[in-house]
């Protein structure tokens, strides 16, 4: 006869699902598989608005990293507060604090999706730095050529 104590019930709960942007390789490809099923057959069935230049998005939103990680945290949210064993107030609260913010941003005429248009995607550029360590070891000094 086993007896359920409260340390067996956490060791047999599975941890909760990894941000995207910490994956790589298969494990990455599977969430960015699952994140895409429940964007094109739910998400934007439901919510996607017509585009306009005031409101853009690109086909191609699994190429804009920065989307990738705004739906993923969506789906999660989603799947907390809608899923078996959510509250009352669950689908509600998604709605107020996570569906409008991440879409507004998404879809901001200065947001991820800029420049795209319906069947054109536009690579973004990202913001170029200086340095990618500008508080680590100074480097080495240059040696001035001899005369």
């Amino acid at each position: 006869m086993t007896v359920d104590t409260p340390e067996a019930e956490q060791e047999a709960a599975p941890s909760p699902p990894l941000f995207i942007l910490y994956l790589e390789g298969p494990e990455y490809a599977q969430n960015l598989r699952q994140l895409t099923l429940w964007t094109h057959h739910v998400l934007l069935p439901v919510y996607g608005r017509e585009i306009t230049s005031a409101a853009p998005w690109c086909s191609r939103w699994w190429e804009h990293q920065e989307a990738v990680a705004m739906l993923h945290g969506l789906w999660l949210a989603w799947a907390e507060l809608t899923g078996p064993g959510s509250g009352m107030c669950g689908p509600a609260n998604w709605h107020r604090d996570y569906l409008g913010p991440v879409m507004q941003s998404l879809r901001d005429p200065s947001g991820p999706f800029a420049g795209c248009k319906p069947g054109n995607h536009r690579a973004k550029e990202a913001p170029t730095v200086d340095s990618t360590d500008p508080f680590g070891p100074p480097p080495p000094p240059q040696q001035q050529p001899r005369n």
